[in-house]
């Protein structure tokens, strides 16, 4: 059974997350201490994560980054919050979606269902891919390279994932924006661009400079 976090003060909101999360044969937890998310996170040991933006003592943002200094686990914010800037700076954070409130609990569940099967279920019908020393591991979303492991966020993970698929060959933006979002709305070329920079910083910072080529007008390789 797959565990869902729900980090949301408003108790009503929880709670019917929570209820409809049951229907799917979801275990939840309801996070009530806002001042150590992390506490409940390590507990509970989650599959995925929906995060509110506006919470108590520190926000959404806050604890998300927390979280990714840990773990590669799904992160969907779920907020009114929801004009372009809150957008990027959630995919910037290490998010994986967006979800606008009000939402449809159905549709909701849906989409949580729908990340957990491109997070566990497909990862594991995907061989392990190396390039360069580099060995990205389809089990738990990380680069190793030297001896180090590198965390990668599902969206990272997925950018490398489709271009070490396809090394020595140009992948186009659109194919790129296609294996992250797949059907979701908010799709820009800004979150695009905004991962691509995150997941080359992190490569740099671990001795693979100039990893990922850009083609000027046409989209991304590994050579």
């Amino acid at each position: 059974m797959y565990r869902l976090l729900i980090v949301e003060d408003d108790r009503g909101i929880a709670e019917a997350i929570a209820q409809q999360a049951h229907t799917w044969e979801l275990e939840t937890k309801c996070v009530s201490n806002f001042r150590d998310v992390m506490k409940d996170f390590a507990e509970f040991d989650p599959h995925i994560v929906l995060m509110d933006i506006t919470l108590p003592f520190f926000n959404g943002y806050h604890w998300c980054s927390q979280i990714r200094l840990n773990s590669s686990v799904p992160i969907i914010f779920i907020s009114s919050a929801s004009d372009n800037m809150n957008i990027v700076m959630a995919m910037n954070m290490g998010a994986d979606d967006f979800i606008a409130k009000p939402f449809d609990g159905s549709v909701l569940m849906a989409k949580v269902q729908a990340m957990l099967r491109r997070t566990y279920d497909y990862a594991a019908s995907v061989p392990v891919l190396e390039h360069r020393g580099a060995i990205l591991n389809t089990g738990d979303n990380t680069l190793t390279f030297e001896n180090q492991k590198i965390s990668l966020t599902k969206n990272e993970y997925r950018i490398l994932l489709a271009l070490m698929e396809n090394k020595c060959q140009v992948v186009s933006r659109e194919k790129l924006m296609e294996r992250l979002w797949e059907t979701d709305s908010f799709v820009d070329e800004n979150t695009l661009t905004v991962n691509i920079n995150r997941l080359r910083k992190k490569l740099e910072s671990a001795g693979l400079c100039g990893f990922i080529s850009t083609k000027f007008g046409v989209g991304y390789i590994i050579e």
